[in-house]
């Protein structure tokens, strides 16, 4: 019944009326998008890698001395890393999970001489262990046997070894070989060779590859191969895993370790794999916090809006407030009569903002490869818009009431 002298109002006030609702609008659906990307990077930064990373930790060797020999200070190191107390497993291994650096290579399910319409090819990160390097990574194996001695063969730059087998994950198999089993199929790409056959003779359930950024991160193989200074000469990298709670102990007494074994090379780079994780999703953090605040700036900047335009029509209105107390309006009533306004003004910039909103996800994703907004996100969000509106008009509305028909009566 008070919706047409509340919009009465309203009209004559306009430019306070485009403002709140600019503001809502913009706020609403600035809000919605930015908790969609904060959640999205959330469950992106918490996404499993597949390693039991609490105990894991890598470190670099760098033979400097002429006669420095990497090929018998690898198998002394892991012989040595392996006897420390506290370590359940070492491998040798080309790059490191989560580190945003490493290798990738094409696959197919078919040689080159089938036409490309025929064949199915994928992307994928290539991680070489030794035969320790399931148990190293703490993967689980779902299909297929692990390594064994006889799979593991040395890598030039010269010689790429001889490859007969790998593991892939469970990602890459539904890819390659979709609604069949992986293991015992075979596989072609250069890693073998130039496109040469390798067998697939596992599956581990994940092993995310270095690039945390990337589309197919989910899926990646192993090799059974250790690279003899194929991409920096005398260079070696170990990956150490200890038991829980022993990971720094054992960090200290690997370093100290490696370096007695052998005086001609520099031990370095030693790092746990919580925090080359922190370092590769250090942006993703970052944006979370940045949009948080934006976030929580936003709805007060809006809310302090809210409470300053109503706050201005109150005093406006004083003598109209005092002549409908005194024809017998309640405080409940007065009270009523300006949190409906404000319903109102909000209403209409939630409606504004429900498009923007949709406009600026579809923004996104043409710019930036986002997903499209989740259909809960805009009504939850006009729901918060509303109640923050509800909320910032309570104070002013109840000062409102205050008013009595003798202060307005001195004001005529």
């Amino acid at each position: 019944m008070e919706f047409r002298p509340v919009l009465n109002a309203l009209m004559r006030n306009k430019t306070g009326l485009l403002l709140i609702v600019l503001q809502v609008a913009i706020t609403l659906a600035i809000v919605c998008n930015s908790v969609f990307i904060i959640l999205q990077r959330i469950e992106k930064v918490n996404r499993p890698s597949g390693m039991q990373e609490a105990g894991l930790f890598t470190v670099n060797s760098l033979g400097f001395a002429p006669d420095f020999d990497l090929a018998g200070s690898l198998r002394q190191d892991l012989d040595a890393l392996r006897s420390i107390p506290g370590v359940i497993d070492a491998t040798t291994i080309n790059s490191v999970p989560l580190s945003q650096g490493g290798w990738s290579e094409g696959l197919s399910d078919q040689p080159d001489s089938v036409p490309q319409d025929k064949r199915i090819r994928e992307s994928s990160a290539i991680y070489m262990v030794d035969e320790h390097g399931l148990n190293t990574l703490g993967v689980k194996l779902i299909a297929g046997r692990d390594f064994n001695a006889g799979d593991i063969s040395p890598r030039t730059k010269d010689d790429k070894g001889t490859l007969h087998s790998v593991i892939i994950t469970q990602a890459l198999a539904e890819k390659m070989f979709p609604g069949g089993t992986a293991v015992g199929k075979t596989i072609y790409s250069s890693l073998g060779g130039k496109n040469g056959p390798v067998t697939v003779v596992g599956v581990v359930e994940r092993l995310q590859a270095p690039w945390v950024g990337w589309d197919k991160v989910e899926q990646t193989t192993i090799v059974p191969q250790y690279s003899l200074g194929e991409f920096d000469a005398n260079s070696a990298r170990y990956l150490i895993r200890a038991e829980p709670g022993r990971r720094d102990e054992v960090m200290k007494e690997a370093e100290r370790k490696l370096g007695e074994i052998n005086t001609g090379r520099i031990v370095r780079g030693m790092r746990s794999i919580e925090e080359v994780r922190g370092d590769s999703y250090r942006q993703d953090r970052a944006m979370t916090m940045v949009l948080t605040t934006v976030i929580f700036a936003l709805l007060a900047v809006t809310g302090l809006g809210i409470v300053g335009m109503v706050s201005f029509w109150v005093t406006r209105r004083i003598k109209q407030i005092g002549t409908r107390r005194a024809l017998g309006a309640r405080r409940f009533d007065i009270r009523r009569y300006f949190m409906i306004e404000n319903l109102i003004v909000v209403g209409i910039g939630v409606a504004v903002g429900l498009v923007l909103t949709y406009g600026f996800n579809m923004w996104l994703m043409k710019h930036y490869e986002l997903p499209r907004l989740a259909w809960y996100y805009a009504p939850l969000g006009a729901l918060t818009v509303l109640l923050l509106g509800q909320l910032a008009v309570f104070g002013p509305a109840t000062r409102a009431t205050r008013v009595s028909p003798a202060v307005a009566t001195r004001t005529v």
